[in-house]
């Protein structure tokens, strides 16, 4: 992107490789976060058997799958993949779930572990990804987890390079960028920022229910 408020140019290539220039006066940013996966950095990681998206269910019905990660988009993976009868373990770093789980989901997959429906791991630390499952660790040895599919659900982060690319300040720590809270401005005149992008890090604390109205609040500054 380039030029300033008022008039601004964004490039961007299509599939054949062709430029295409856009201009305008304003620049909303509103690029979510699902291109770029939390990566674990661990060998096997991008073997063919893995995935840090969800797909769907049905292939693995009646197979062992193991699911990384203890937020809302592992959970919910889990138990779909469970009702749709696939053999599943949940494999989470921290000593329990995530504090943000929706609260229709959390009861639901509290109930599966107890039951014994879904298997849960705890304190689990991936150390690799091998042929027939994962390999782990939790504080008691080392241990293998059959999974003939691994979904790494661990996560995603905004593009804070390209971010950073347009001169917007983002925190040292919580990668949350600077701007007004009230009209969504950037600390670039005329950047306007919308969506999971502004949390930053904490990208579970905004999704559809309360970004919706980011556009509004832009559309009212711009208004005015």
């Amino acid at each position: 992107m380039e030029g300033h408020d008022g008039s601004f140019t964004v490039v961007s290539e299509t599939e054949s490789m062709r430029e295409e220039r856009y201009h305008g006066k304003k620049v909303v940013v509103a690029t979510g976060y699902y291109d770029l996966p939390n990566e674990m950095g661990v060998p096997g990681e991008h073997a063919p058997h893995v995935s840090h998206y969800y797909t769907e269910p049905h292939a693995y019905w009646n197979r062992d799958v193991a699911v990384i990660g203890g937020k809302n988009s592992a959970v919910e993976a889990a138990l779909d993949l469970w009702r749709n009868g696939a053999r599943v373990t949940l494999l989470v770093r921290g000593e329990d779930l995530g504090k943000s789980l929706k609260y229709w989901v959390k009861p639901d997959i509290e109930n599966r572990i107890k039951a014994e429906q879904i298997q849960a791991i705890f304190r689990a630390r991936i150390k690799e990804i091998v042929r027939d499952g994962v390999v782990l660790e939790n504080g008691n040895g080392v241990r293998h987890v059959p999974a003939k599919q691994i979904f790494a659900l661990t996560g995603y982060h905004p593009d804070y390079e390209f971010i950073e690319s347009l001169g917007v300040r983002l925190d040292p720590e919580s990668r949350r960028p600077e701007l007004n809270p009230n009209t969504l401005e950037s600390n670039v005149k005329g950047i306007y920022l919308a969506g999971v992008v502004i949390g930053g890090k904490n990208t579970g604390e905004i999704f559809i229910e309360n970004g919706r109205f980011h556009g509004k609040q832009i559309v009212e500054a711009l208004k005015r």
